[in-house]
């Protein structure tokens, strides 16, 4: 279990992350502080280095699951976090890997380029650029956005549609992918514009250049997925921990690689359909009255939490407290392994990556620990492995507000708006503690039934 530090109040975590002056008073506080002793420091991070680049990963997970990562080491731990480097690698093979990568960025954010010249231009595209049907668009918002020699010519002829003016003169795209991609262009524009508006960070035009450029690329190379709305929210701490920008987009990529899953919505699902699942069940098991309450309103699907899931509580604590939280999920989670399950080749990598410090079991992080005694006590194997945390934080969320759920929720409306009272509100740290806590009692509660059963 997490024990939390008491002592010297410590400095709170937001102070790195620079709030407009006109902003102060619409963000939420923070509520996690960073204290020495707790919090993953510059010097214990480098100490736990080997002279030849070596990480004890067991060390650091046990220092960040106490009081998460100073953040001005926090890219460079998250990098580790999110699988771009094998703790067990070097220096130098870690450089080489990060300059391969660097250079395929490139690569694909040229194509990018060739496709469209708005990209890598230093530009924010807000409006269509394309029609369905291929046809390009002259459009005075994106004239004023973004101008490049294509839309501006003199000369060219130009007819109305759907209120759009199309070029005429241009030539008509037939691709679909490209199509389909090119659509999506100004959406991200305008969500780009809308993410964390609040800070300094993004008053600096090309910061906000940097977050649609990583964001138009992805959409390219993961055509499955390509955008939707609530990526802009999980990328924008990778722009902010990390100055370059191929080493942004890799840390988004590997996080994606976790959640792409939930941004795939059906006409008969929606992504995060096995998380709300999930959720639901664990409520029945430890709450029986709330989840039959839940029911009885018409929320049983539980697709109030959607949001929570998609983009990981971004909207529900402050912009430091968000980052706090999402590493402290991932060092519960941790797997020894998680670099070579990333990588695409990983044979490839593997021949380039040292295994003398691999120590076992005591590389997971507490999660998967805690999964296995569950699995060897019911002798059952999870292909699936254990359910994310986040659904516990979910379920800790649910259990904070049960009295007020039960009391005070009539319908659905009622049941958003006092769900909606934990938005800024919610205390990143005690969630935390109260998912570990819920996830020990559903472990022995469905323990206690298997025995029952058998």
């Amino acid at each position: 279990m997490i024990k939390w530090g008491i002592g010297s109040s410590g400095t709170p975590a937001d102070s790195y992350y620079e709030v407009r002056s006109d902003c102060t008073d619409d963000v939420p506080k923070s509520k996690f502080k960073i204290k020495a002793g707790k919090t993953l420091s510059v010097r214990k991070w480098q100490a736990a280095f080997s002279t030849d680049g070596c990480l004890d990963i067991a060390s650091v997970l046990s220092r960040i699951q106490k009081g998460g990562v100073h953040p001005t080491v926090r890219g460079e731990v998250w990098e580790f976090l999110l699988g771009c480097f094998d703790p067990r690698s070097t220096f130098d093979e870690r450089e080489e890997i990060r300059q391969i990568r660097r250079l395929q960025y490139a690569r694909w954010k040229e194509d990018c380029r060739e496709m469209d010249s708005h990209v890598g231009s230093g530009k924010v595209i807000t409006a269509p650029l394309i029609t369905e049907d291929g046809r390009p668009i002259k459009d005075p918002l994106v004239l004023l956005e973004a101008t490049s020699s294509e839309n501006t010519s003199e000369g060219t002829s130009t007819s109305s549609t759907n209120g759009n003016e199309i070029d005429e003169s241009a030539s008509r795209i037939t691709d679909k992918l490209i199509i389909d991609w090119k659509l999506t262009l100004h959406q991200i524009g305008l969500d780009v514009l809308r993410t964390d508006r609040t800070m300094v960070f993004y008053e600096n035009k090309e910061n906000l250049s940097k977050l649609w450029d990583i964001l138009a690329v992805y959409a390219w190379i993961d055509k499955d997925v390509g955008y939707c709305q609530g990526m802009s929210d999980l990328c924008s701490p990778m722009i902010v921990l990390l100055k370059d920008e191929a080493d942004a987009f890799w840390c988004f990529e590997k996080l994606m690689r976790r959640l792409r899953g939930n941004f795939k919505c059906t006409d008969q699902s929606v992504g995060v359909a096995n998380q709300l699942q999930y959720l639901a069940s664990i409520i029945q098991v430890l709450d029986p009255k709330l989840h039959d309450h839940l029911e009885i309103l018409g929320g049983g699907d539980y697709l109030f939490a959607f949001r929570m899931f998609m983009v990981l509580f971004r909207r529900e604590v402050s912009f430091g407290d968000s980052l706090y939280l999402w590493e402290m999920m991932w060092a519960l989670e941790y797997d020894p392994d998680i670099f070579f399950a990333a990588c695409e080749d990983a044979s490839a990598h593997k021949s380039k990556v040292s295994k003398s410090k691999l120590r076992g079991v005591r590389h997971f992080g507490k999660w998967d620990k805690d999964k296995d005694k569950e699995n060897s006590k019911n002798g059952s194997e999870d292909t699936d492995g254990p359910v994310p945390i986040s659904v516990f934080m979910v379920a800790s969320v649910l259990k904070e507000k049960r009295e007020k759920l039960l009391q005070e929720a009539r319908g659905l409306d009622d049941l958003i708006r006092i769900l909606n009272d934990v938005n800024g509100n919610l205390d990143a740290k005690k969630a935390c503690a109260g998912a570990l806590k819920l996830h020990k009692k559903y472990l022995k509660k469905v323990s206690s039934y298997s025995c029952c059963v058998t």
